[in-house]
């Protein structure tokens, strides 16, 4: 059987591959991984949002090689059905691609003003007004989702991949001191808490390279 392989950049600032990575786990799949160089295009493609085509992360299982976060998941969802990556009733299941479309395509401001950077910490962070409408739209989803499905997740009783589509926002607010509801941040605490996020995270604050155009200036 051919080795499976994930393709992944930077822990500290790939939130693309974040996500990608997270879903596997949630998964249930056993991967190799592969972490390109900081210096290879793709790389700064994903990094500082210079491309609309992401060729990472990147899965390669049983011969069959997946790009793009959305679609890694649907495949994961197929391969894997009893993970319950997606939501098992229609209407919820709907719902879920729904608010993870909105992430993949959307909220370019909070992207760009508020750049993954799980190593750092900027208290006090002024957020402008185009990022603040990102956020607010961000914490409206988790709230609905929450009240919704009854959480602890947005879903219900299990991370799927909304939850990885959103865990690296949950970073960024983290590192942006960003002021959010109780309810939002007690969820955005149970994301952190999962042990593949403090691996990622642990392993996210031994890397040595930074990239200069991603830590932010005052």
């Amino acid at each position: 059987m051919a080795k499976t392989v994930l393709t992944i950049s930077s822990k500290n600032y790939g939130a693309w591959s974040l996500r990608g990575w997270l879903t596997a786990k949630l998964a249930g799949l056993h991967f190799t991984e592969v972490v390109i160089s900081a210096d290879d295009p793709a790389m700064k493609a994903e990094m500082l949002l210079l491309s609309s085509s992401m060729l990472v992360p990147s899965l390669q299982h049983n011969g069959i090689k997946v790009w793009d976060t959305l679609a890694i998941a649907e495949y994961l969802h197929e391969i894997k059905p009893k993970a319950q990556l997606l939501p098992a009733d229609a209407k919820a299941r709907a719902h879920c691609r729904a608010i993870c479309g909105e992430m993949h395509s959307g909220f370019a401001s909070l992207r760009s003003s508020l750049p993954m950077n799980i190593k750092a910490h900027f208290p006090g962070f002024k957020v402008w007004s185009r990022a603040q409408s990102d956020i607010d739209r961000v914490l409206e989803i988790w709230s609905d989702c929450l009240t919704t499905y009854g959480g602890p997740y947005l879903f219900g009783k299990r991370p799927c991949v909304a939850d990885a589509m959103y865990a690296p926002v949950v970073t960024r607010f983290l590192t942006y001191d960003v002021a959010i509801s109780p309810a939002c941040a007690a969820y955005g605490q149970r994301i952190m808490d999962l042990p593949a996020m403090r691996e990622w995270v642990a392993q996210a604050r031994l890397e040595p390279s930074e990239i200069e155009e991603l830590d932010a200036e005052f």
